[in-house]
């Protein structure tokens, strides 16, 4: 049996751009937290080390540059460790892999997914971060194929998103701590939790019966809102009227309008009306006025996305935008169908629709892309920032000018001015 659980991002994380541009993977969110946590509560075993680039955004705890845990008294270096892909997904195959005996390596379709092996084995690359990987194939462990669900692309992350807040959710049993008005309407009740220190106002509506519904502390949601679902409410995160549903929402968002199975990964506003639907949006992004992504084909047919490189179907009838950290959008802008947008990017382009693709740091006024200016983008960082009472860190800056400097060359192949 395992005695500590350590979580390891792979080579395979910018395939999960523009989400990664600033974030580790464990720290996505996803379900009813983020994959880190998610782990931690499947594999029910103290967690060792992240090994992962650094969390500049997330407040992930045991990320890359944290100090190993020690070993308590009673550990031992014939300790089994188990060793997990934030990526992956819980399932049965981990149940399975237990079966297997003495240290090994899992792997689907030919990508590491697991091992087990012990902390003696393991101590080596213990601070590795993002060496983790490659300290893991030079240990030339058995391998063993299982059959297991990874995230492998952006638009995954939002498909399996509903199902995944109800899997987190399905032992939790609804409980009103913080404060609910006598008018607000609640649809099975039993599946309905808001913490202390959430407020519910009158005419709201919190509608449990297609999911369990979760408000985390500090949660305001004003009157007209209709949370639908299964939905998840981060800390601090405001709903300020419209119809919100199956979606999972970080903390500190503003939104309001209607969003539908989404990802938000916290701080990110959308005060307005319009519709954003089967998007992921990063930290710090803000939606304007009518902003709104469209996510289904006249043709109903499945939606292809323009990533790494290359276009790929994505297999998906439904998926509006990917959207990364730092964007802002103008009144009435309009993201097409499988839309990738940037990291860092701004647009305002109103009444038109967005290019299928921008790079990070991309200005979009409607007719052509330009890059972005640095400093200008900087500025406007620490303004947002500030309006939270937050401040842009050297590191945060500092990784944000290394990200300007290494897509760079995509710009220029996007035929954007520089």
């Amino acid at each position: 049996m395992s005695g500590a659980l350590v979580l390891f991002e792979d080579g395979r994380w910018p395939d999960l751009s523009p989400l990664t541009d600033l974030l580790p993977v464990p720290a996505l969110a996803f379900g009813a937290s983020d994959l880190a946590t998610r782990w931690r509560r499947a594999a029910n075993l103290p967690l060792l080390a992240v090994e992962a680039r650094p969390g500049l955004w997330g407040g992930l705890p045991g990320a890359a540059g944290r100090a190993p845990e020690p070993a308590s008294p009673g550990q031992t270096g014939d300790e089994e460790v188990l060793v997990i892909n934030a990526a992956v997904i819980p399932g049965a195959w981990l149940a399975e892999s237990s079966r297997v005996a003495g240290p090994a390596l899992f792997t689907c379709g030919g990508r590491r997914v697991a091992a087990r092996l012990t902390r003696a084995q393991l101590a080596p690359g213990l601070g590795a971060g993002e060496g983790f990987e490659a300290f893991l194939a030079g240990l030339e462990l058995p391998v063993h194929a299982v059959d297991a669900r990874v995230i492998a692309w952006p638009w995954q992350l939002i498909d399996w998103n509903a199902e995944a807040i109800i899997e987190d959710l399905a032992r939790a049993r609804g409980k009103v701590r913080g404060e609910v008005h006598a008018m607000v309407a609640l649809y099975e009740p039993s599946r309905i939790t808001v913490e202390a220190g959430a407020r519910v106002d009158a005419g709201a509506v919190l509608d449990a019966r297609e999911g369990p519904i979760h408000l985390a502390t500090e949660v305001l949601v004003q009157a007209h809102t209709l949370v639908i679902g299964p939905c998840v409410v981060g800390v601090g995160t405001h709903l300020l009227g419209g119809v919100i549903g199956r979606s999972t929402i970080g903390p500190g968002c503003r939104i309001a309008g209607e969003v539908d199975t989404s990802v938000w990964q916290g701080w990110a506003n959308k005060r307005h009306h319009g519709f954003v639907g089967h998007t992921a949006v990063g930290e710090w992004a803000n939606l304007g006025a009518m902003t709104t992504t469209s996510d289904l084909k006249n043709n109903y047919g499945t939606i292809r996305v323009r990533t790494a490189g290359r276009e790929l179907d994505s297999g998906l009838v439904k998926l509006g935008a990917m959207i990364g950290a730092g964007v802002k959008t103008g009144i009435g802008s309009l993201l097409p169908a499988g839309a990738m947008v940037g990291t860092g990017s701004h647009l305002f382009g109103g009444g038109r629709y967005a290019p299928r693709r921008l790079p990070a740091f991309s200005w979009w006024d409607g007719e052509r892309a330009t890059e972005y200016q640095l400093e200008k983008f900087l500025a406007t960082a620490r303004n947002a920032m500030g309006r939270r009472r937050r401040e842009l860190d050297p590191a945060q800056e500092a990784a944000l000018r290394a990200l300007f400097e290494a897509t760079a060359a995509e710009r220029r192949e996007a035929l954007i001015a520089t």
